[in-house]
């Protein structure tokens, strides 16, 4: 692979929305910063990757959590911290966790970015990678911020996008496919988790989504399946990448982590950027499984330990 970690021209640009996570479990509560913009964007800066979080927080206690939790990763918060008000406070996510550590969400947000801050970020030199996903992507009026920010960087830049569906907020599957879709077929790279392709298309099989998803447009899409691993499509045919035995703590942050370690992995091989779309459509199946590898090794990591904690660059290579 070319590119190490520390090649990063043009940098990660990571949109969407970062909030505090409210873990419930046997009868208590922990609070941690959470999102899962966020979650793509720390998991990137801990693997030695220059990157820009444009999200929305107040200058209120858990917004000003959140924002030093992601600063002492490295991550750059592209706007600033909002003025508190009794209208304007950081986001929460109840998140009730089960026995076998998988997590359902609550959520009390508010999704709108100031226009100045996306006038900012348009006019900036493009990054190289722009991530974007989840609730970022489908709750209004931020959503469609979002997309004409997508919209304008891509000729230049690397989309990759994860829908990271939340039913409990976003209402019922048939009003959302169309907009799913359409970011799918605006995107490079497309991530989905066997749950949200359940719920999207209850009929089908989720390794049929994928796949038909593949020919709406992007170079590749990547199905996770928790422990029985990950399902990854190119034009080049199917990578099928075993899950790994950990012991779970909670499911908390894993496809995030997955997301951004799979960002890390195409960044390491040269092909994230806009000159280098048709290579990255033209990837070959050996490059593509050690991406996907790659991936799944660092969400095996966070699983096994509690909340939205990825491994820094260090931790993978002491192992």
């Amino acid at each position: 692979m070319s590119g190490g970690p520390g090649d990063d021209a043009g940098g990660a640009l990571v949109v969407g929305e970062a909030l505090v996570d409210v873990v419930h479990r046997d009868g208590s509560s922990r609070e941690h910063p959470g999102g899962s913009p966020a979650n793509v964007a720390l998991g990137l800066a801990r693997l030695g990757r220059r990157t820009e979080l444009l999200t929305r927080l107040a200058d209120d206690e858990r917004g000003r959590r959140v924002a030093d939790h992601l600063r002492a990763s490295g991550v750059r918060l592209a706007a600033p911290l909002l003025p508190a008000a009794e209208d304007v406070r950081t986001s929460t996510a109840q998140a009730h966790l089960a026995l076998d550590g998988g997590a359902t969400y609550e959520f009390d947000l508010d999704w709108d970015l100031p226009p100045d801050v996306l006038a900012a970020a348009a006019a900036d030199a493009p990054p190289l990678v722009v991530c974007a996903g989840s609730l970022g992507t489908a709750l209004a009026p931020g959503d469609e911020q979002v997309r004409v920010l997508l919209a304008a960087l891509r000729p230049s830049t690397t989309v990759v996008y994860d829908p990271n569906l939340r039913p409990t907020i976003i209402g019922p599957a048939a009003g959302v496919r169309s907009g799913v879709e359409a970011l799918v077929a605006s995107s490079d790279v497309v991530k989905l988790s066997a749950e949200d392709a359940e719920w999207l298309f209850p009929d089908r099989a989720p390794e049929d989504t994928v796949r038909s998803w593949l020919g709406l447009g992007p170079a590749l899409v990547v199905l996770t399946r928790g422990g029985d691993g990950a399902l990854a499509v190119c034009a080049a045919g199917e990578v099928d990448e075993p899950g790994r035995l950990v012991d779970v703590a909670d499911t908390v942050g894993a496809g995030d982590s997955f997301t951004g370690a799979l960002v890390d992995a195409l960044w390491s091989a040269g092909l994230l950027g806009g000159d280098r779309r048709a290579a990255l459509a033209a990837t070959d199946l050996p490059t593509l499984r050690d991406c996907v590898a790659a991936a799944t090794d660092v969400a095996a990591i966070t699983v096994s330990r509690p909340g939205a904690d990825p491994p820094t660059r260090a931790e993978l290579d002491a192992r």
